[in-house]
């Protein structure tokens, strides 16, 4: 059985805050919309080549955890546990760049992580742009006990895709170029995964 990737596109409409300041030409970054637009690029590139891709959440509005988690531990078990949670999410907190996320400790998920942080770096880093990483346990990503990467029965990476509090991030995050660059960078990673 060929493993199934699962798409969780963080946040919803009505999740407080989650977005960047108005700008001055007018123009906002909700995160729930940059995140559900983000999953469908990588989801499409994904089905073309047919490859069984899952989108978590195909509601606008916002899922708790549990039910993320429950959703998602449902899928796992039904494709025989042979499948992969990447969380997709706009970053903010007065940063700039890219980093991705995995529990605390060597897991499964440790390797997913380096592959999305290699392919993050040969995307992004050529124009400038600040990959994050943490490699004081020898790998590059950021450990937190996020709760969908705890609870998930599955490996499960989430990936903070530039700072949307951040003038210039905001902007690439705004831009059509940027998400096609961020959505394929996910795409590229994930056919090295499988």
């Amino acid at each position: 059985m060929s493993k199934t990737i699962i798409l969780d596109n963080g946040h919803g409409n009505n999740t407080p805050g989650k977005r960047s300041p108005k700008w001055e030409d007018g123009t906002q970054l909700f995160e729930y919309e940059f995140n559900r637009d983000i999953v469908k690029r990588i989801a499409a590139m994904l089905t073309k080549d047919k490859i069984n891709v899952i989108i978590l959440v195909p509601e606008s509005n916002d899922v708790s955890l549990q039910e993320r988690c429950n959703r998602a531990n449902r899928i796992y078990k039904n494709s025989g546990n042979n499948a992969v949670l990447i969380s997709v999410h706009g970053n903010a907190g007065g940063g700039t760049g890219w980093e991705c996320y995995t529990t605390v400790g060597k897991t499964k998920s440790d390797s997913i992580a380096t592959i999305l942080c290699e392919e993050a770096a040969a995307e992004f880093a050529k124009d400038g742009w600040k990959i994050r990483s943490d490699m004081s346990d020898g790998d590059p990503d950021k450990e937190s006990q996020f709760y969908i990467l705890k609870h998930t029965n599955c490996p499960a990476v989430l990936t903070e895709n530039f700072f949307f509090d951040n003038r210039k991030d905001c902007r690439f995050m705004m831009s059509e170029e940027g998400r096609n660059r961020i959505a394929r960078m996910h795409y590229k990673a994930i056919k090295r995964i499988l």
